[in-house]
């Protein structure tokens, strides 16, 4: 017997939503391939990397902290991906976003109110639009390729923010070290453990999560409910149709990379005045990347992505987790970020296609 592919008349809704459950499935299964050739009991590790990293509240707000600005980008990334607009470079946007929350947090310092922090967060985000402007640009005037465009302008943000913490915003008491003065409290956003709430003593989650408690609903109202939502779709899953039926290509593009780049701009804002409280060299979440992976596993749908977001930052912690307690390299997971993209990709195969037995002939 044979196996071979097989064209479906179209694509397969069950499949569509079955894959990446597949795909995580196929991961755990690879996982356990990997901690066991590590020399490791494979039960045992994917108990350390999967439960215990949210077995009390402290992790639990850990998995929150880092899923808030994974599902804040992949939201913006899925407005463009649904319109075949591949913006890679969210990464660099939320280092712009980042710069430009920090400069008005240097600038004004304890002179700053409580206009400060709303001031900031609307500064990340035209920042991170205006340096996604630059891939818009280039793609609806000059028909550049916005992947290559936007992933290039990712590291001249990286080398802007080094040249600053190593330059003019360098903090003159820091001991010649790459970061700026730490923010004030005006410029920074609140710990929930300040409202009086007990439960929370001790963790790091800050009011940064209710922009993505925000951004969620507003996100989805505009991808299934608006006209501009749905004039992106039409446009991803039908050009032709789109060109004939007039829609405005050029101003999808803009329209697509400017939300993707606000919305990397303002969880720019969420880190640097939130858990970092300053802006550094050191400071490489690869959130932007992890986001594209988060917007594909999540369907482009702001449920879906909500779910992707909670499981790529466990993914997160369960690296740190596998460092701590069973001396692995932090790296682990990206390999199992890795395995969830190769599987995701393999497992979409079956939305268009699907397997069928064959016999074979006589050699």
């Amino acid at each position: 017997m044979g196996w071979r592919l097989v064209p479906r008349s179209q694509p397969s809704k069950r499949m569509l939503l079955l894959a990446p459950l597949l795909a995580v499935g196929l991961t755990l299964c690879a996982g356990v391939a990997v901690f066991a050739s590590l020399g490791q009991n494979p039960l045992t590790a994917l108990r350390v990397f999967f439960i215990d990293p949210i077995s009390d509240v402290n992790g639990v707000s850990e998995l929150l902290l880092k899923a808030s600005p994974l599902c804040l980008i992949a939201l913006g990334l899925a407005i463009g991906f649904r319109a075949n607009i591949w913006n890679i470079g969210a990464e660099g946007q939320m280092y712009v976003g980042g710069i430009f929350a920090t400069g008005l947090a240097i600038h004004f310092g304890e002179s700053g109110g409580v206009w400060l922090l709303p001031a900031m967060v609307v500064a990340a985000a035209l920042g991170g639009a205006l340096w996604a402007s630059i891939t818009a640009v280039c793609r609806a005037q000059f028909h550049a390729n916005e992947i290559l465009v936007s992933l290039m302008l990712t590291y001249v943000a990286d080398l802007l923010v080094k040249y600053l913490v190593f330059g003019p915003w360098q903090d003159p008491n820091g001991n010649n070290f790459p970061f700026t003065v730490q923010f004030d409290d005006a410029a920074l956003f609140s710990l929930f453990a300040s409202f009086g709430w007990e439960w929370l003593e001790g963790t790091r989650l800050n009011t940064s999560l209710l922009l993505t408690i925000v951004a969620i609903p507003v996100a989805w109202l505009f991808m299934e409910k608006s006209f501009a939502g749905f004039q992106l779709s039409v446009t991803g899953l039908a050009p032709r149709a789109a060109r004939y039926a007039g829609f405005p290509q050029k101003r999808m593009v803009w329209m697509a990379l400017l939300i993707s780049g606000a919305a990397a701009g303002i969880a720019g804002a969420s880190e640097v005045a939130g858990p970092i409280g300053q802006l550094n060299d050191r400071w490489t979440p690869g959130y932007g990347f992890t986001a594209i992976i988060v917007a594909t596993l999540g369907r482009m749908h702001a449920g879906g992505i909500v779910l992707a977001a909670l499981l790529m930052a466990l993914l997160y912690l369960g690296g740190e987790a596998a460092q701590i307690a069973l001396q692995l390299p932090k790296a682990i997971s990206q390999v199992f970020q890795g395995l969830l993209l190769m599987f995701l990709l393999g497992s979409d195969v079956l939305v268009n296609y699907r397997i069928v037995a064959t016999a074979k002939g006589p050699v």
